[in-house]
Parts: structure tokens; sequence; C-alpha cells
């Protein structure tokens, strides 16, 4: 298929507005769901933009996750050690079997009904964080104040990690996903990580209490080194997506005042609008990355095995053959079925924690300030577009 729009030279994260995906994406897409894209290593591979091939591509164990078979998609400075097959326990990174084993050890401790019964401690949180903020008065960086303190909270709580340590485990995951770190200060955060974990399963081990952690260590036969990244694993997704959630989630808010007014009249549309600024958002904007294990044919393009695909989860979830107008916040948007999670065997674990997280805190936040607004312009609202999560860095507001 001959196509007018430029292969792209690795994945676009040019963004013309804030919200929009980025322009060079959506043009693909509309004209060639399924694309050749040139790797920055140089090989030629593929991106996926359109929703019904993203959806093929991640319920089709024949895109494997496999580290040592993954090509990034954007150009990092990353350790040799990136390349070789994932340790015991990094899940997101394996295929079925191995990664079937992990996940059905951890499922149990995330469905709907445990994190519904984490309610009224979440809400209690998010509570005490307002009460906070408005003691220290205006203005305030959302980010610091509410977005990434309740989250956080949250996960330590349900994984037994010491609150007291967050200022540890924030900084070095936030050098993780720093698009421009050097290689050297990637690996040492990771290792710093890494041993921060280790202590913690060794403290389990000696004393296991009844939180995620020590159960898998009295109820699984899980290695030290299995229990240390599966941890890890937990740690920086729970606390790093959400937070960028609550941040970008509320910027948006308060740029389509009509939206944040009917959420704010009408709380009971926090499922609904959860579910809607997870599609508008799609703060996972590089990625997830699979290879082809056999020769596949997806939307009549064949991909052979061996080559390298990345799915674009802003670009599907703008797809108007799925969502019409989808460059429109609508909180009353039937939104399901959205990429946000993702889709298929590696469908995000959390994903429950993260909603129970939102559908608290965006109601509670605008019932305690009705009169939030920015305290700067919103082009000085610092956009984390040299991160591997999109989000804001702060989120300067008053009231």
């Amino acid at each position: 298929m001959t196509s007018t729009v430029p292969i792209p030279q690795g994945i676009p994260l040019q963004r013309v507005q804030p919200f929009d995906p980025p322009t060079d994406l959506t043009a693909l897409r509309d004209e060639r769901p399924v694309s050749r894209m040139i790797y920055p290593d140089g090989h030629e591979g593929w991106l996926v933009t359109g929703y019904d091939a993203a959806r093929a591509v991640l319920a089709d164990v024949r895109f494997s996750s496999r580290r040592e078979l993954i090509r990034s998609p954007i150009s990092l400075d990353v350790p040799p050690q990136r390349l070789e097959p994932a340790p015991p326990g990094a899940m997101i990174v394996t295929d079925p079997p191995e990664h079937t084993r992990y996940r059905r050890l951890l499922m149990g401790q995330f469905t709907v009904r445990r994190m519904n019964q984490l309610t009224p401690r979440i809400q209690q949180i998010t509570d005490d964080h307002l009460a906070a903020m408005r003691k220290e008065g205006p203005p305030a960086d959302l980010v610091r104040s509410f977005a990434l303190p309740i989250p956080s909270l949250v996960i330590c709580e349900l994984l037994g990690v010491p609150y007291e340590t967050r200022d540890e485990f924030q900084r070095e995951s936030a050098v993780l996903f720093d698009l421009h770190i050097k290689a050297e200060q990637r690996q040492a955060a990771a290792t710093k990580l890494e041993r921060f974990l280790q202590d913690l399963v060794e403290h389990k081990r000696a004393e296991p209490g009844d939180d995620l952690l020590g159960g898998l260590v009295t109820g699984s036969d899980l290695t030290d080194e299995e229990l240390t990244n599966i941890g890890l694993l937990l740690l920086i997704a729970g606390h790093e997506t959400t937070a960028n959630m609550l941040a970008l989630g509320t910027f948006a808010l308060l740029q389509h005042p009509e939206q944040m007014a009917a959420l704010r009249s009408e709380p009971e549309l926090a499922v609904n609008a959860v579910e809607e600024l997870l599609r508008y958002l799609s703060i996972i904007h590089i990625g997830p990355m699979r290879a082809a294990t056999e020769d596949v044919e997806i939307e009549g393009e064949l991909i052979r095995a061996g080559e390298s695909v990345t799915v674009s989860v802003p670009g599907a979830n703008w797809d108007s053959a799925r969502f019409p107008e989808p460059e429109q916040l609508d909180i009353t948007r039937r939104a399901t079925g959205h990429l946000s999670f993702g889709h298929g065997v590696h469908q995000c674990l959390g994903q429950q924690l993260a909603r129970v997280e939102m559908r608290i805190a965006y109601p509670a936040l605008l019932r305690e300030f009705p009169t939030l607004g920015l305290a700067v312009p919103a082009r000085e609202v610092p956009l984390r577009t040299d991160m591997a999560i999109y989000g804001v860095h702060r989120l300067p507001v008053t009231w």
C-alpha cells in the first residue's frame, strides 16, 4: 500500500496542543493505521495507530513482549543488559506461560471487590490531603499536594511499603521515566530501587504482615528476586500512572469549564468521566511495544516474524471509527473499550485500583474547591513531553 504521509523516524511525540495526540500520529492513522516506521536503531518495523488494529495486535499472542525481542521506538541511552532476557518476576516483559504464572498469583489481590473494599480508606486519604492543601493556602502545586501523594500512600499501604520512604522511590522512578537521562544515571536509579525492594522483601521474610507483599512472601513459592521485581513493578506503576492522570485530568477539566461544572453538579458522573479522561488523555504515549514471533497479517499488512511493532494508545483512543468526535472531551460519552489500560494478556492489573482512586479524587477536589482555577496561564504549565508517561510536571492552582 502506498501512502502520502512520510514514514516516521521513530514514534511522533511533538504535540501542538497539550491534550491532543501529535498531529503526525493522527494523519498517519487516518491514511494507514498499520504503517511502516524507522526505529532509532535503523531497522524498519511497524507503528499501529488505528483502534481495531491496536486491539488485534495486543490480543494476539504471536506478538511477544519479551524484553530481548523489543526495540524502542524512541532514542534512549540504555544499559546493555536491557537487551537481555528479563530477570525473574519482571512480568510485563515476559510472555505466557511465565507471565501467566505471575499474573495468577496477583489477580486475586486486584479484583473489583477487593479494590472497592479500599474505598473508605482512599476517601480518608483524599480528604486528609485536600484539608492539608486548604490549610497551606493558595497558590498550590496540585501535583505535590494532591495528585502524587494520594496514589503513593495508597500503593504503599497496599504493598506494605513505609510511606516515609516515598521521597526515595519517587525520585528514582522519576529518573527511570526521563527520556533524556544518561544510561549510567538510569542504571544507578534502577539499582537503588532494586536494593530498596530487596531490603523490603528481606524484612517481609522476617515480619510478613497482612499486606500484599507479606501475603506473597508467606503464600507463594516466589523467590526473593521474583518478589523484588514484582514489588518494583507494582510500586512504580501504582503511583506514577494515577498521579499523572489526576494532575493532567484536572488540567483538562480546568480548560473545559463546562465539563468541570457538569462533574461538580453531578458527582455520579465520575464513573463515566474517569473513562473519558483516560481515553482523551492517553498518558501512555510510547507503546506498548511488541515483536512478531511469526508472520501475521493485520488489516492487509503482512508483519514478518521478528519485526518490531509499536502500538500508539493516543492514536487508537482518538480513532473516530471507534469514538466519534474524539477531539471533544465529553464526560457523558460512553468511553468504555479505550486502550489506556492496554488489552489482552498484559492488560493492566491495577486498573480497578486506579479507577477507584480517580472516581473518589476528582469529585472530592471539585467539591472542596468550587472556585479552583489555574494560578498561571495555561501555556506556562510544564508538560511531561520529556517523560515516558505523559502529564504535567507541576500544576499551579489557586482558589
